[in-house]
């Protein structure tokens, strides 16, 4: 499984109240949620982002309140992987739950910088940085979590007996 897209780039300590502000927390709706996605710091995320696009933040990415709405809305908005050098542990099993692929790589996300192109693999952990040509090394999820994140969440995997 691969993804490749555009960098949207984001510092530390991103939390879920900037990733899907409260105020729209009154929905479960995932276009709703999507809609909104980011709004709170960078108001032309949602026009801009493409389907198939990376985020990358840098230290303590999805800390706050532990919502599953944030890696929702990141994932309905079209983002197909999220790289950090760290995760909120919460919103790191959010994201697996609901089949958003996320890799902990604290070199890839120091240096890549906002628009680049970036390609992953998820089954090696290799990240590459087309827009520069450097690759880092994350480590690969294990295989029952990339069965996981392919079946579109945990739900659909036992549902598909994946597990």
């Amino acid at each position: 499984m691969k993804a490749k897209g555009r960098v949207f780039k984001y510092g530390d300590n991103i939390d879920t109240d900037v990733i899907i502000p409260a105020r729209y927390l009154n929905t479960s709706d995932s276009k709703e949620l999507a809609s909104h996605c980011m709004e709170d710091i960078d108001a032309e995320f949602v026009g801009k982002v493409k389907k198939g696009d990376i985020m990358v933040g840098v230290k303590n990415f999805g800390c706050g309140s532990s919502r599953e709405h944030a890696p929702i809305a990141i994932k309905e908005s079209g983002i197909s992987c999220v790289i950090a050098a760290s995760f909120a542990r919460i919103f790191y099993r959010n994201a697996i739950n609901i089949g958003l692929p996320i890799l902990e790589c604290a070199e890839a996300a120091e240096a890549i910088s906002d628009g680049d192109e970036v390609e992953v693999d998820f089954s090696t952990g290799e990240i590459r940085d087309l827009t520069t040509g450097k690759s880092y090394q994350a480590q690969p999820f294990p295989e029952f979590i990339q069965d996981i994140i392919a079946s579109g969440g945990l739900i659909e995997a036992v549902k598909q007996d994946k597990l």
